[in-house]
């Protein structure tokens, strides 16, 4: 199984970080996709991937609600990482504009200007979009040109927005919301053909149902891959197994296809 997006760099783990991802690979989460949030979250991201080569695997860019007046220099700092550091995505960037309307204009310039790194270095895209929808799909409709790819991190939309991502190529990225009482997002899942799905956490945030309020982690990607087999009447291994191959196709990674699946429930 896969993690394509935590914070496992986040100082809410840093009391136990080394017990957290080994009891996700306990669990059958084999590989770990850690983006960044600003500049000065790029380091403590990449000690991370570099503790755990292998396992976590990094992106770069620069998160929507991080941008402000300044976010010029921040896209300079984290632009001058990528001809020296191997990524799996440039991410995660998009627009956000549920908190903060301020730097709308700046959020769609920074959000247009990793779009060119994509297609520069040829990586996906890992976007971030809440509140933004209509802003965001009309940039990707102008920016398309056959090469761009990624994942709608925390998918948010209806089936017809589904449809309309899928068909300009992007993945669905699903998370813990997807196991809560009548999340919509289930509809979206049901809907939705399973090579177009990718697992992720958002750890530490947006738990699963089981731990809503509470920390969220990467060995809790069994509680969305057992929600989707439930959703799509599929065998868990059949999910796990076709998520696997749809991050790796995606993102490109590696991954040990001897790994076997591991029913881990964290009670």
């Amino acid at each position: 199984m896969v993690d394509s997006h935590a914070h496992l760099y986040d100082e809410q783990f840093d009391g136990d970080r080394d017990t957290v991802i080994a009891r996700a690979v306990e669990c059958g989460i084999e590989r770990m996709l850690l983006p960044n949030i600003d500049a000065q979250t790029i380091q403590p991201m990449l000690e991370v991937c570099r503790k755990y080569p292998g396992r976590c695997f990094p992106m770069l860019g620069l998160h929507p609600t991080s941008v402000g007046e300044d976010f010029e220099q921040q896209l300079e700092i984290i632009e001058s990482y990528l001809d020296h550091t191997e990524i799996a995505a440039i991410g995660e960037t998009g627009v956000d504009l549920y908190w903060d309307k301020q730097y709308i204009g700046q959020q769609l310039e920074a959000f247009r200007i990793q779009i060119g790194w994509a297609k520069k270095y040829g990586l996906p895209l890992s976007i971030h979009c809440r509140k933004s929808y209509n802003e965001i799909i009309a940039l990707l409709k102008k920016e398309q040109d056959g090469s761009l790819t990624g994942v709608f991190h925390c998918f948010p939309g209806n089936i017809r927005q589904a449809e309309e991502v899928t068909g300009l190529g992007f993945m669905l990225g699903i998370g813990g919301v997807v196991t809560y009482k009548n999340a919509e997002m289930a509809a979206v899942v049901q809907h939705t053909g399973i090579e177009h799905i990718l697992t992720e956490t958002d750890a530490p945030y947006l738990p699963p149902a089981p731990f809503r309020g509470k920390r969220n982690e990467s060995a809790y990607i069994h509680y969305i891959i057992q929600k989707i087999a439930e959703l799509k009447s599929m065998p868990v291994k059949e999910v796990a197994d076709a998520t696997n191959a749809n991050a790796e196709r995606v993102f490109k990674v590696f991954f040990d296809r001897k790994c076997n699946v591991v029913n881990c429930l964290i009670m």
